[in-house]
């Protein structure tokens, strides 16, 4: 590139006569003054020999074809982006040398790269081509072959996992709308494609819970049992199929305590509706231990799942779990009050209702802790009704002034 500079030098005497010399000269010839050429541009994509992006490095333009690479220069450098792309204005034009670096390493070049004034142009760089491939060491080409069968792998992989999770998020999303026959279609797909996969079975373990009380609940509208075998058969599948994730998660590299407590807790109140009292009372203490912190909440579960069955007895043991793990919880008091009043007396002599020993403590430390909760008037009536007298410390706020 030729470039063009014009030095004009004017003395301090006759400023007038030069002035008026410089101004005749500058007319008589324009054609003196030449206008810089519009600079180009130059933008391209660059893939390497396995159709990759070249996702790091960049790309240089050179007019020097004589200097050796150590201490060749680069008039213009422009790095590539995530994607392989590079893009590059201001170029002065000319004939360049464009080359691929990674790491100060190069990889592919163009010979000619010529940029006209105003040239915006593209130069690609496939190193997928024979020409490039060809040229390639043994060694090269064998590293090359062992990448695509591991990237291929890779890929395939990928998809699977891709698949999976969007039969997950149906599955959960078919939870949710009660549609259970799908999520479950849709999880033994996920878990025969990948049986080592906990959350999976996991889920698969909601969708059958969910259809067996689906069921349950049609049977006993329709005044028939819900302990028909094919329900009572989806109760053990759930359970089944939590035991799997369970099984699953305790043996990855990277135990999550969250899967366990979930898993457990809903196996629990799958063993439970088919009154599998030992397996439950199990998978819910196993629950409280995998996250003490809410330990409170799941044997609180299992009361509530034995009194909704009908096994007082075994509400009344869970209870007292639950309120051991956390006293606080109204509810576990309320139960364990439900489930020992069915054992209640009459005294022959006085005829007065007998609550058995720890009925009435309970109810009143459910009005303590609720003096406002759902089963407060409940309660009330119930305590009235055989005799006792209400105590509580409650004291309704003061109304606000207005």
């Amino acid at each position: 590139m030729r470039h063009f500079e014009q030095t004009m030098k004017q003395g301090k005497k006759g400023g007038m006569l030069a002035a008026v010399l410089l101004a005749g000269i500058a007319m008589l010839s324009p054609n003196r003054v030449m206008a810089q050429p519009a600079p180009a541009s130059v933008h391209g994509h660059v893939v390497n020999a396995a159709g990759q992006p070249v996702a790091k490095g960049e790309v240089r333009l050179t007019t020097d074809r004589s200097s050796d690479a150590k201490t060749r220069k680069y008039a213009y450098t422009f790095p590539l982006d995530a994607s392989g792309n590079f893009a590059g204005k201001g170029i002065t034009p000319g004939d360049y040398v464009a080359i691929v670096f990674q790491d100060d390493k190069s990889l592919d070049f163009i010979e000619n790269l010529v940029l006209a004034a105003g040239d915006d142009k593209t130069a690609n760089f496939d190193m997928t081509r024979k020409e490039y491939l060809d040229k390639m060491t043994p060694e090269e080409k064998k590293a090359l072959e062992e990448f695509k069968k591991q990237n291929a792998e890779a890929v395939a992989a990928n998809s699977k996992i891709a698949n999976l999770n969007t039969l997950l998020l149906q599955a959960r999303t078919d939870n949710k709308a009660g549609n259970y026959a799908a999520s479950i279609a849709a999880m033994q797909q996920a878990t025969t494609a990948k049986p080592d996969e906990a959350i999976l079975w996991i889920t698969l373990g909601d969708a059958q819970l969910g259809s067996a009380d689906q069921d349950a609940k049609a049977a006993k509208a329709a005044g028939k049992s819900p302990s028909d075998p094919t329900i009572v058969a989806k109760y053990t599948d759930a359970a089944t199929s939590y035991k799997k994730g369970v099984d699953l998660n305790a043996a990855s590299k990277k135990p999550s305590p969250d899967t366990a407590a979930t898993a457990y807790n809903q196996m629990g109140t799958a063993y439970g509706k088919i009154g599998d009292i030992k397996n439950s009372s199990d998978a819910y203490d196993n629950a409280a231990k995998a996250q003490p912190a809410q330990a409170g909440m799941y044997l609180f579960n299992e009361a509530a799942t034995f009194y909704n069955a009908g096994k007082m007895d075994d509400a009344a043991t869970a209870a007292d779990k639950a309120i051991a793990a956390d006293p606080k919880r109204a509810d576990a008091y309320y139960i364990k009050g439900q489930a020992l009043i069915p054992k209640a007396t009459v005294d022959p002599k006085t005829q007065k209702i007998v609550a058995p020993p720890g009925c009435v403590e309970a109810y009143q430390t459910y009005l303590e802790l609720a003096p406002e909760g759902s089963h407060a008037e409940d309660v009330k009536g119930i305590l009235t009704g055989i005799g006792e007298q209400i105590k509580s410390t409650y004291k309704a706020a003061p109304a606000k002034k207005k």
